[in-house]
């Protein structure tokens, strides 16, 4: 892990990702903080809840670009300093999480089921208890094979997550516009097939990693290329739809998952890009 992050390409490109998504981070809270009470009841809790949850996720994005600074810069952190800092970013994320849960109980339709229901009841239950253990694992005194474990399956439920949310947003799309939305528009096809298949084959293939470095339970097994061959294929996953939708706008009226505004899209581009 010291070589890996001796590359000052790699720290650098930490960097730029971190500091994109803070700044993103930011901009969120701040417009969600502006517009609260804006709209009827349900929207007033669903948007204090989640503003509540984006304070702490900016936060954490805050301590995460300090902690990645010192690295950038060539400083570095001593191991207590760095866990501590690792501990306060994963907590802060954890309880953004779970601010999320309201969204995923409050469903007027099966469509919105779908859509965001189930990935928002996982997201936000299943991951926030990952990352409380991983929290409690990585406490100086304890061994690293608690931490390894935890934080590959915090990992493996992201992608999940994001194979749940983008296939639900296509599923829904088809529900409400028909299948000729898909079979009238070549692209619209590509896009659906990399998110359906292509991204529940890099969530099966991160799972498999994951049981056998879990069955080790040693740290040093820890592959870092595959873990940024994962990575980088979640990257171009985002920015080839993204890239899709700025050259050729909503392709038959609308694309789902390639909102300009998505920061999950943007941000894992720039990981492709590293």
């Amino acid at each position: 892990m010291n070589n890996f992050m001796e590359n000052r390409f790699i720290r650098a490109g930490l960097f730029i990702v971190v500091f994109a998504w803070f700044i993103f981070t930011a901009y969120e809270f701040t417009r969600s903080a502006v517009n609260i009470g804006k709209f009827n009841f349900v929207v007033f809790l669903l948007d204090t809840t989640g503003t509540i949850g984006l304070a702490f996720r900016m936060v954490a994005g805050l301590m995460t670009l300090l902690t990645i600074s010192f690295f950038a810069v060539g400083r570095g952190l001593t191991e207590p300093e760095a866990l501590m800092s690792l501990r306060w970013i994963i907590l802060g994320e954890a309880v953004y999480l779970l601010a999320l849960s309201p969204s995923g109980i409050i469903m007027p339709n099966i469509g919105i089921v779908i859509e965001w229901g189930i990935p928002c009841i996982i997201e936000s239950t299943i991951l926030p208890f990952a990352f409380f253990k991983l929290f409690m694992e990585l406490k100086p005194q304890h061994q690293r094979g608690g931490a390894l474990k935890w934080g590959l399956t915090a990992g493996t439920v992201y992608i999940f997550v994001f194979w749940l949310n983008n296939s639900g947003n296509w599923i829904y799309t088809v529900m409400e516009m028909g299948l000729a939305h898909l079979a009238n528009y070549p692209l619209n096809i590509l896009s659906f097939s990399l998110t359906v298949i292509g991204l529940f084959a890099l969530a099966l293939y991160t799972a498999k990693f994951s049981r056998g470095l879990i069955k080790k339970g040693m740290v040093e097994e820890v592959d870092i290329q595959k873990i940024g061959v994962i990575t980088t294929l979640l990257g171009l996953y985002f920015l080839a739809t993204y890239m899709v939708w700025i050259l050729f706008g909503s392709v038959g009226g609308w694309s789902p998952g390639t909102s300009g505004s998505s920061a999950i899209t943007w941000t894992c581009g720039l990981f492709a890009c590293q």
